[in-house]
This record gives C-alpha cells, structure tokens and sequence, in this order.
C-alpha cells in the first residue's frame, strides 16, 4: 500500500515539475540520480529530488508463547498468526519478525519435541531473532544449544556469561543486524534478572550480567553497531513492566527494576518486553515506546511501525498497537503446523490419549494442592518406611488455562497446566526453616500436605531438631530453603506424571 501511494507522489512530482524520469525515484528505497539524498532542513524530503528520505519499517513481536501452537477453546493457534504475518509482509515493504523469549515451553506438542517443533515453525515463519528468556533453561543448556543449531535465526543474550570462560554462552549472539532496503536494523537482546524463575541446577555453569553491567554491555553495543552503519537500534528483553496499561507514559523509577532509561538516550530506539505476561504500550521520560502483549497465546502480539529518515537516521515511531487475537483467528490456516505435527506425530501422539475422566472444573488452587498432597503420598510410599516425613509439598505453580475442565482427561492437558520436569526429592531441613519456609510460608504459591504425624509436629517444632519432607527440585534446589537433598524419586516422573496416574485410578471421577 505504501509503495502504490509512492508511485502516485511520483508521479504528481513528474507532472507538475516537469522532472525527467531519470532525475527522480521511482519509491522513497531507491537511489535517485542524485546519487545521494540531502536532507539538510530535516524536513523528511529530499532537498535535492524532493521525495521522501523516510523508509518504513514494521515490526511484529511475540512473547511468552510457551509452546501453544495449536487451536483449542483457550487460544487460536499460531496457523492463522502464521497467515497474519505472510499478509503483513505482502502489504508492509519491510516486516521484522522477533520473539521476546520463553517461545517453548508449555504444551505437550512442544514440551515432548524439546522446543524442536517451535523453532521449526520460527524458521518456516522467517524470525529475524529471539531473545532467550527463562523458560528456555527448564529443560538445560542442552536442549537450548540443540534448538540453536536448529533455528536459521539467532538466539539473542547480550548479558548471559560461561563461568569458566567469562565469555558470552556459546548458544548466544549479543546482537543482529536486519536490512530493511537501504537501512541497517540493529537488534540487541537480553534476558532480564531472572534468576529465581529458573531452576538452580539449570543455571550452574552460566551467569547473567544486569543491572549497570547490562546497561554498559546495551550502551557499547548500540555504539558498535551505529559505527558499523545502524540507523536503528531495537532493544528485545526478557523482563518488563509489572502491570498492564495502555499508551501512558512512565517514569524511569518505574521501570529500574529491569531498565536503565539512560539507553532512551541515543542508544535505544525502541523496546520490546516480556516475561510479566502484561499488556502495555509506554513511553518512557525520553519518548521511546516499550511494549508487551500478555503471554501464552492468549492476547495477541505488538506491532510498532517506524518512519526511519535514510539520510539523518532519525527515528519516529508512527504506530504502536496490540494485536487481539481476534484480528487473526478467523483467518485461514496456514498448513505449516499440521506439517510439523504430522513430522513429529510419534513423539506426540501418545500425549492425546485419553487417561480418564474429571467430574467438574478444578480451579488453581484445586491442582496446587492436589500435587502438594501427590508429593507426600508418592513421598510415603517410598520412603515413609525408614523416614519420618513431616509433609510433602513447594513452590508449586499451575501454568495456563490454569483449570481443569470437565470431562475427558488426556496427558496433554496435564502437560500444559504442569509443564515444568523438576523431580521429586526426599530433603532434610533444619527445625526452624520448617516452620517459616513450610508450615508457615508467607509465600502463597507454597502448599503442603501431611498425615497424622505432620498434624502433630506442626505446633510442636523443636527449632534445632532435623525433619524430613518430600518437594520437587525446584524448591529443593532455592537457598533461601535450606534443604539437604538426601533422596530422588524415580528419574523422569514429574508432578503431572503423579496426577496422570491419580486421574487413571478414577481419582478425579
């Protein structure tokens, strides 16, 4: 569309000027025989020829899709996203697609394919990049240096360090530069503070540099590349604002936690966000935008399109927008998924069988504490012999759609709503730290199950004595508890595993 009304301008131009065709462009992209536009006036247009200088450049990020890519009654799938971006790229002159992290994990198509399915509908899909987020350590390093020898795009982590070289992780790259015509589209990416979002043991060969280190990591950066021939510098992080808003403006204090505004100061043109799952467009005290759109499929992606002026490289935002779910779902589907299903049907299929039946919806907080009271069942079975355990029970979290529906229960569904492989473990911990880590947790996300003699010990805890209880990785793993792992459950069964086994026994009936 932008091209058409180009040529129209041109051609005005031609006939009132009276310009021969070889004086002037045929689209603002294309060098006229000036040779070299000039825009001393900065008034976009070219103070030689007379057309535009500005190239237009849309952007189309996504977020926290953890691995929904198929269509049910919670979100459409990523088929129909698949033919909004095709469109956008017939209609747009130039298209940049990038994912702001955690793109896998989360649903049993992409969860049981180890992200492989994701990466290979981001290569269908042409991704310029993807920002490592937190999720993508849940299943280790391993997985994440095998998808990023899959991916034709790179993984973006401006701030993610080996320990043992104090170089930047091998799967990482500090940055891209995309070419939209004549322009040069510096990307950068990081992962936020994230740290207790991520398992511990998933993180013991690597750290992340934030705070002022990533500040000055984002600031030399941005420098290279604008000395290189950038003339737009695009920031992708994992971590974002804490609440949901629309086009407002935003004081720097309220976005420290995981933004330096000193970047809005020549360094950064544009900022896009994740891991909050909140819907924003802002504008920081410097004018540049920050946007997110929720997470997990469910809302939709951000769209930022920018006027860039080829010959001074300013940079003006001319359109933010969140993209509802609803301006695509509707469309037709693009075959692609049904492609890589089809290629990955052996590793998935069995997730679709069905493992029995639930009577009525169970909520959040149903499930949490239905897999706390699994954890101390599993946990007695196997070790209540020789161990007095006090309870089972952590940090539990339930993942979208966040409730279990009536009726037939299959694998898959238990895959998304518990998604996370942290094992079982049997620790012991000191007396105090029972009380104030366990029984009484000041953190809602932690449930707990007990019999009798848990019952008993809860109000008659000696501080100095040692006890026993049955929790995940997750929670054995985080300092802050100060647990001593004595015990693991059998490899590869997970809390959905428990709960799969519970459902089969009519458990839920």
């Amino acid at each position: 569309m932008k091209r058409y009304f180009m040529i129209i301008f041109l051609a005005a131009i031609l006939l009132f000027t009276g310009c021969s065709p070889d004086e002037k462009t045929n689209n603002a992209q294309t060098p006229t025989a000036c040779e070299t536009h000039i825009d001393d006036d900065a008034d976009n247009l070219c103070d030689k020829c007379g057309l535009s200088v500005l190239v237009y450049v849309d952007f189309y990020s996504i977020n926290d899709l953890h691995g929904k890519v198929i269509d049910n009654e919670m979100q459409p799938g990523v088929d129909e996203l698949t033919t909004y971006i095709k469109n956008a790229r017939i209609r747009d002159d130039y298209v940049i697609l990038l994912s702001a992290g955690d793109m896998w994990q989360g649903s049993a198509e992409s969860n049981l394919t180890k992200g492989n399915l994701v990466t290979e509908w981001m290569n269908a899909l042409d991704f310029a990049c993807m920002a490592i987020g937190n999720h993508e350590y849940d299943w280790g390093e391993e997985y994440i240096k095998a998808n990023a020898k899959l991916a034709e795009f790179p993984f973006l982590a401006i701030n993610i360090y080996d320990k043992d070289t104090n170089q930047l992780a091998e799967y990482c790259e500090p940055s891209v530069v995309v070419e939209a015509g004549e322009l040069q589209i510096g990307i950068i990416g990081a992962i936020g503070d994230c740290y207790s979002s991520i398992a511990a043991d998933k993180t013991e060969n690597i750290y992340f540099k934030v705070g002022s280190e990533l500040t000055e990591l984002v600031k030399a950066e941005s420098d290279r590349l604008r000395g290189e021939g950038a003339d737009c510098i695009v920031y992708v992080i994992h971590d974002g604002y804490e609440e949901s808003g629309s086009n407002d403006a935003i004081q720097s204090s309220a976005i420290a936690g995981y933004y330096d505004t000193a970047l809005s100061d020549g360094y950064v043109d544009l900022v896009f966000e994740a891991h909050t799952h909140q819907t924003y467009i802002l504008q920081d005290e410097y004018g540049v935008y920050h946007i997110q759109h929720g997470g997990d499929n469910n809302d939709g992606i951000s769209h930022v399109e920018i006027a860039v002026n080829s010959v001074n490289s300013n940079v003006e935002v001319n359109l933010a927008r969140l993209v509802e779910t609803d301006s695509y779902e509707n469309l037709s589907k693009d075959p692609v998924i049904d492609e890589l299903l089809k290629k990955y049907e052996e590793q998935i299929a069995p997730a679709y069988d069905v493992l029995g039946s639930n009577s009525y919806e169970r909520k959040s907080n149903y499930l949490k504490q239905l897999v706390a009271d699994m954890y101390y069942q599993a946990g007695m079975k196997k070790w209540g012999e020789e161990y007095e355990i006090a309870l089972g029970g952590g940090f539990i979290s339930v993942r979208s759609p966040y409730s279990l529906n009536a009726g037939n229960v299959t694998y898959a569904q238990l895959q998304t709503l518990l998604p996370f492989d942290n094992e079982l473990v049997l620790c012991s911990i000191k007396g105090s730290d029972l009380l104030s880590r366990f029984y009484h947790s000041d953190n809602s996300n932690y449930y707990i199950s007990y019999g009798d003699y848990g019952a008993n010990l809860k109000n008659n805890i000696d501080p100095n004595a040692t006890y026993y209880i049955v929790t995940d990785t997750y929670s054995s793993l985080y300092k802050p508890n100060r647990l001593t792992e004595i015990a693991r459950y059998d490899a590869g069964v997970y809390a959905r595993d428990l709960i799969a086994e519970y459902i089969k026994n009519g458990g839920l009936e």
